[in-house]
């Protein structure tokens, strides 16, 4: 999974123009919260829909079957596979 390179800064800026800014903040002033927390909260609902989505693999009932069928009975290694083995570093 690819990973976002995080500083340690607490700040993020964004570039918006002045009338999106005005918008963001009367709706945020509406709901009596600031305007970090208006922006922050549907973004972070968003990326955690993102991110769970991305975490799990839907597959057909078909593609089930052959994965477990494959974890049972697992095809006999090739010279390729037997090759990308041999040439992965001793674990020790």
């Amino acid at each position: 999974m690819p990973r976002a390179a995080v500083d340690d800064n607490k700040r993020m800026n964004l570039r918006v123009r002045p009338e999106q800014k005005a918008t963001l903040m009367r709706a945020a002033a509406l709901r009596n919260t600031d305007l970090t927390d208006f922006v922050l909260q549907p973004a972070l609902r968003e990326a955690a829909a993102i991110i769970e989505a991305a975490d799990h693999l839907i597959l057909s009932e078909r593609d089930s079957v052959r994965v477990l069928d494959l974890l049972d009975n697992p095809p006999t290694a090739n010279t390729r596979l037997r090759a990308a083995a041999m040439s992965l570093p001793d674990p020790t």
